[in-house]
């Protein structure tokens, strides 16, 4: 993608006015798509995006300028703007590149580009077609197959000169059950870092149609959800969503960094429940979050977060490091050569622990059982948040009663850490797209059924 000696003469222009660091980022990214919306395919469609950027460090400053113009001149020209910014620095003395390419092509059996389109669809109709055969009140199903195949390079004056091939794929559904009256939607969209196998290893279009469409109808028919304070009992996989949010971006150097997570300068101290283990781990082979290096060129890893309830270790990247006196974790990642990287999760899910999933809700008394999350928001400087339940039921006297809606959970990471008292045997993971500085990236999120002992419940 790259000749190693206009690379080098790149950096070197990068670095001409005293940057002390400068990298090189070059991206060649395809996503194709095929939509179906009320029984018909909507859209089919490939986008191909292509560019580099260049990012020159002054000690904790950081400039970044991109280009979609890859010619020696148009790279030329985008490091001269970078250096532009920068007035004095030490300067440094680039190290001569070790060329590697981190890509496993035996990971990928089918590349998504190789199968057309008519294919995709046929997916999509089966999903649909069981979406719709699971009740007469499911009125609309809209479904998705997107697929991205992203080649990378990343090269830099510490002589890192890397390349990789990155294979993503996922099917949404949504289906909308009605009265005639209200609506309610049911989703399910499964994905992997694999190729069109996926529908042979991870995915049946089938039981997806069918599980979007018997969440949709049984909403439909659910009872408002009752407000106050009880324990809430939060499924596997995507119920790891709300550790995700309200402690996993308060664990990022992006807010570590300067102050603002309620869990700086708290390295060793006791931050959750003993019974909570907490792990970032991009190393999964086939994961959705999984990437064999990150976006600064440094092989992904396996990194423990919370241990037993201690802190041990933050997520960092580069810059962040700097700016924290500490080694990055192979946490630096991006959306797209557009951006500058950032810290970031990968697959972040609570570990599995060793409690019997029924004596939970049997034991729990009075309270929630939050089958399946929604969206939510949080702040990472005070770590509260508010998430919508998507699939809750109602348990009194530690039975499951009847499934209620508008549910929504409110509270602050740290306490609610702290309020985890059961941890399941089985962990699952979901998958998401996780927005923050550096973009939009793929993340899973995952965690066994665990059981907070109290927590504001929003309802009526």
């Amino acid at each position: 993608m790259l000749d190693q000696n206009v690379a080098a003469e790149v950096l070197n222009r990068a670095i001409q006015t005293g940057g002390d660091f400068a990298e090189i980022f070059l991206e060649d990214n395809t996503n194709s798509y095929v939509s179906m919306k009320s029984d018909r395919i909507e859209a089919v469609g490939t986008v191909r995006e292509h560019g580099a950027g260049i990012r020159v460090f002054e000690g904790t400053k950081a400039v970044y300028v991109f280009t979609n113009d890859t010619s020696r001149e148009g790279l030329m020209d985008c490091a001269a703007q970078a250096a532009a910014a920068v007035r004095d620095g030490k300067g440094c003395r680039p190290v001569g590149f070790s060329r590697w390419n981190a890509g496993r092509p035996e990971e990928i059996r089918v590349l998504p580009g190789d199968v057309a389109a008519a294919r995709k669809a046929e997916k999509l109709r089966a999903a649909n077609a069981a979406a719709r055969a699971v009740s007469p009140e499911i009125v609309q199903v809209n479904c998705g197959f997107g697929d991205v195949t992203q080649d990378i390079l990343i090269c830099n004056t510490e002589g890192v000169f890397v390349s990789d091939r990155r294979v993503r794929s996922r099917l949404r559904v949504a289906a909308v059950a009605s009265d005639g009256k209200e609506n309610q939607t049911g989703t399910a969209s499964p994905g992997a870092g694999m190729g069109f196998e996926i529908f042979e290893q991870r995915i049946d279009p089938e039981n997806c149609g069918r599980t979007a469409a018997e969440k949709a109808v049984t909403m439909l028919h659910a009872e408002a959800c009752p407000a106050g304070v009880y324990p809430v009992v939060i499924d596997g996989g995507f119920g790891g969503v709300i550790f995700h949010e309200a402690c996993g971006h308060s664990l990022e150097a992006t807010s570590v960094a300067y102050g603002l997570s309620e869990f700086a300068g708290k390295l060793g101290q006791v931050i959750a429940a003993p019974c909570v283990t907490a792990v970032d781990d991009g190393t999964i082979p086939g994961e959705w979050g999984s990437t064999h290096i990150d976006d600064e060129g440094m092989p992904t890893s396996r990194l423990t977060l919370i241990e037993n309830g201690v802190l041990v270790n933050y997520m960092i990247d580069k810059l962040g490091g700097r700016r924290m006196n500490m080694a990055p974790t192979g946490s630096g990642r991006r959306e797209s050569y557009q951006w500058a990287p950032t810290s970031r999760m990968r697959n972040t899910y609570i570990a599995a622990g060793r409690d019997d999933e029924a004596e939970m809700i049997s034991t729990m008394g009075t309270g929630l059982y939050a089958k399946s999350m929604g969206g939510g928001s949080v702040n990472p400087a005070t770590g509260e948040f508010n998430f919508a339940v998507e699939e809750g039921y109602w348990v009194e006297n530690g039975k499951i009663l009847r499934p209620v809606r508008g549910a929504s959970l409110i509270g602050k990471g740290g306490e609610i850490l702290l309020r985890i008292d059961r941890v399941g045997k089985k962990m699952t993971m979901a998958q998401g797209m996780c927005g923050s500085s550096s973009g939009s990236i793929p993340v899973n999120v995952g965690q066994p059924m665990i059981r907070v002992s109290r927590i504001i419940v929003g309802g009526k």
